[in-house]
């Protein structure tokens, strides 16, 4: 028998705004007793339950559980900024399309493939516009630095026959009420989600067909033979195939040590005020959504529903090894967040802010996934590279076409991969990586 022991568990930091003001909820039930079962998936985030939906469509007669360690929605799938993202995006460079013609191509086509695999699900779901809007996304410029690596960037998409669209400083006014905005770059493939709510609808779909456990954290993996066994504290579930969507938690599960590198990013969401014309005014339309020209500025959404509108807010990043961040950090990141916040909407200082959260990320030094069957039967789609939504959907969608051997030209592209670069020991690691993200910041200025 081999008994794999679970280092940590997740951890929240602070509340998501998201899953704060989420429409939705999931009717939740605890593993309770031992249950047996044809597959396993530890992780109801965007990786876990694309594998279950995926699994469902390979395998309709099976019997799929999956267990969560929190409340689905309510950990880091419903934590992040809530696009969707077709073009190349590496966050560990600070840019964005940053290899060649052909990568770039076989990425956006992969990342493609996992938009339209959840655009087939909001549609199987019945997910709203608020939940699921593909209305693109702009790429906002707040400096010459960034109105020229807007530039570059363009110059990427054209290279590859891509639509994009360059917006002036009037344009970003129209757009966002803020004359901080000094151009903007806009591609129409990205979709816009409510994460929790997206997170949620998707469970509530899968619950047709997969068990979901909520609550239900899992302490050791046991193999003996040709099966295998979770253990959680109230019950036990036994399948001969595991797959692991817990993102940078595959660490926790021995798998990929000193290999991945563990990011915290941070962000803000204020209270609800009212969309009425001074407002529109002061913040624009009722809802858009930029991503910083520098990959590690600010990401800033707005959004209104029933009359009120939101806006959200995210930067600063931190690399740690825990799973937890201080209360203090916390309040010093929404500190920063108000600074970013009013230069941009100076009108808006007395609105609040009325939730600051962390959310964790995983990258690797060469921006690949933690991906394949690391043990017999045991299978990992971690690692998303700072893409959450789309590269977790597609890994997870890929993890349950190896773990059923089905052939396609896609899971053939998507495993050419390394495996993720080995990192320098501590504390070398924790002093670089920090060092470089806080210089990446300091050189992204009024971008972040």
């Amino acid at each position: 028998m081999i008994t794999r022991s679970v280092k940590r568990l997740p951890v929240e930091n602070g509340v998501s705004g998201w899953e704060a003001i989420s429409s939705l909820s999931y009717s939740s039930q605890q593993l309770d007793g031992n249950v047996t079962a044809d597959w396993i998936i530890i992780g109801a985030g965007f990786a876990g339950l694309s594998a279950a939906r995926r699994l469902s469509q390979l395998r309709p007669h099976d019997k799929i559980v999956v267990l969560d360690a929190s409340e689905v929605g309510k950990g880091t799938a419903g934590r992040n900024s809530g696009f969707m993202i077709d073009v190349p995006h590496n966050l560990s460079s600070s840019e964005y399309s940053a290899g060649g013609a052909n990568a770039t191509r076989v990425e956006m086509a992969q990342n493609r493939l996992a938009i339209a695999f959840a655009k087939e699900a909001a549609q199987e779901y019945g997910m709203s516009g608020d939940t699921f809007d593909p209305a693109g996304k702009i790429n906002a410029a707040a400096t010459d630095r960034g109105l020229k690596q807007n530039l570059s960037f363009g110059a990427s998409l054209k290279g590859v026959d891509e639509k994009h669209v360059f917006l002036d400083a009037k344009e970003m006014r129209e757009i966002t009420g803020s004359d901080y905005y000094i151009g903007g770059l806009y591609t129409p493939g990205a979709v816009l989600i409510q994460p929790a709510d997206y997170i949620r609808s998707l469970a509530n779909g899968l619950s047709r067909r997969v068990t979901i456990f909520e609550k239900s954290p899992v302490t050791s993996l046991k193999r003996e033979g040709g099966t295998w066994t979770v253990v959680s504290p109230r019950g036990t579930v036994t399948a001969p195939k595991v797959i692991l969507g817990v993102n940078g938690h595959i660490d926790d599960f021995s798998h990929f040590g000193g290999r991945l590198i563990h990011i915290f990013a941070y962000a803000s969401m204020t209270a609800a005020f009212p969309a009425d014309a001074n407002n529109q005014r002061r913040t624009g339309r009722d809802k858009w959504a930029l991503l910083p020209a520098d990959a590690m500025g600010a990401t800033v959404r707005k959004i209104t529903r029933d009359g009120h509108s939101r806006i959200a807010i995210r930067t600063r990043y931190t690399y740690d090894w825990s799973v937890a961040v201080s209360d203090q950090r916390l309040r010093k990141m929404a500190d920063e967040h108000r600074r970013s916040f009013d230069a941009r909407f100076p009108g808006l200082e007395d609105i609040p802010f009325e939730h600051s959260w962390a959310g964790r990320l995983c990258l690797s030094r060469n921006h690949v996934p933690a991906f394949g069957e690391v043990e017999g039967g045991l299978f990992s789609a971690c690692c998303e590279n700072g893409l959450g939504t789309v590269k977790s959907t597609l890994a997870g969608m890929m993890a349950a076409e190896l773990a059923t051997g089905t052939q396609s030209p896609q899971l053939s592209e998507y495993m050419n991969h390394e495996q993720p670069q080995r990192l320098p020991p501590e504390p070398f690691a924790w002093l670089g990586i920090n060092a470089v993200i806080r210089f990446q910041e300091l050189r992204a200025g009024r971008e972040g």
